[in-house]
């Protein structure tokens, strides 16, 4: 049954009609039926929704190193990790995740839109990997006053430069926290060339993300601390480096129980993803579009985060 209610706008259901009000504007719409879908549907609609569950993983991983997402970064990001799944030379739909994508496809994913790292911090990065798995960023010469764009209106007097390496193995559903290194200089320092190692050294089937972020600080001028000013408009952050597992594991793999017991010294920098990927494969599989079925999992949902990155800030 429809009514119109006190401000005059038709709400509810009249027949095959649903009447309701959205952002002051009147909507129209058919009423949702059930229908069968199509082989077709059933593929996509696994294939986004692996996207969107990788994506959320991604940017709950890299929540200490933006601090602070636009509006769009949900979309953003899933439409990037659909594209470099769609890229996947090997697996087909329903079989492949992201250990199968291109994740040359993932460098340049953007956290913040507002304010995209490679507009905001003009200079230039290398990265190199070495033989035990760290990795060298080279950071080219930096002049915080010239070389930070679109930061006017705010009163920084301290920049940091913040580099992250984050490991991520789907298949076994856990992510871990490897290296975090901060650069701290003041506005009218000149920042000469330097090489920061971030450890990187991760197990075999994860892969590695590293993500670059500008963080700026005001000081308060009375008792001389550093107040962060990013924020919703201002909090450039972007991936700059992805490497692929060196032995990804099985696709039937179980997920790890993320414990003190299991991981004495790792533990803390450990958590579950929570990641609901491998429950959207299974189901493809049971329906019967898969050429392989998958085993049962049991989801990981404990979260933890590593004691480094609740410290305070210092400088």
């Amino acid at each position: 049954m429809a009514i119109i209610d006190h401000k005059g706008a038709v709400r509810g259901t009249a027949g095959s009609v649903v009447y309701r009000r959205y952002r002051n504007k009147n909507i129209i719409q058919g009423k949702p039926r059930k229908f069968k879908q199509t082989p077709e549907s059933v593929r996509a609609s696994t294939e986004f929704g692996l996207s969107s569950s990788a994506a959320a993983v991604i940017r709950r991983g890299f929540e200490p190193a933006f601090i602070f997402r636009d509006g769009e970064a949900v979309a953003r990001t899933t439409k990037q990790v659909y594209q470099a799944l769609r890229s996947s030379l090997t697996g087909s739909i329903g079989e492949r995740d992201l250990h199968d994508a291109d994740l040359q496809q993932l460098v340049g994913m953007d956290f913040n839109g507002n304010s995209k790292l490679a507009e905001v911090l003009q200079i230039p990065h290398e990265l190199k990997r070495d033989e035990e798995g760290n990795i060298l960023v080279t950071i080219g010469r930096f002049h915080p006053a010239k070389d930070v764009k679109k930061a006017a209106g705010y009163a920084a007097s301290r920049y940091r430069i913040r580099l992250m390496a984050v490991a991520f193995d789907f298949r076994q559903e856990y992510l871990e926290y490897l290296d975090m290194q901060d650069v701290d200089f003041k506005k009218y320092d000149v920042m000469p060339e330097q090489t920061i190692r971030l450890k990187a050294q991760a197990d075999p089937g994860c892969m590695v993300l590293v993500s670059m972020s500008l963080l700026m600080y005001g000081e308060m001028g009375q008792t001389h601390e550093y107040v962060l000013l990013n924020n919703k408009g201002f909090s450039p952050c972007a991936i700059i480096a992805a490497y692929p597992a060196d032995e990804p594991s099985p696709k039937d793999a179980s997920p790890v129980d993320v414990c003190q017991a299991v991981f004495p010294t790792r533990f803390n920098n450990m958590e579950g993803m929570g990641y609901a990927g491998n429950t959207l494969l299974r189901e493809f599989a049971r329906t019967g579009f898969c050429k392989k079925p998958l085993v049962n999992k049991k989801p990981v949902t404990e979260v933890r985060r590593m004691p480094e990155l609740r410290k305070k800030v210092a400088f």
